[in-house]
């Protein structure tokens, strides 16, 4: 089994980084960055729309 994650990147601090669709919440949900705290809906922090697309097609 192939294991699928998804991309982000903070719009505040361009921190980059990958998780699983499963270590995440909806994509409308709040998320908080751990570099520096800011606070979006996870759908911002979606580094492309194919992330934002596997994420839903996931969950």
């Amino acid at each position: 089994m192939v294991e699928t994650y998804v991309r982000l990147l903070c719009p505040e601090c361009n921190k980059e980084w990958e998780l699983g669709p499963d270590e995440l919440p909806g994509p409308k949900r709040n998320y908080s960055c751990s570099n520096c705290h800011a606070t979006r809906r996870l759908a911002e922090f979606m580094r492309t729309e194919r992330d934002l697309e596997t994420l839903k097609q996931l969950q």
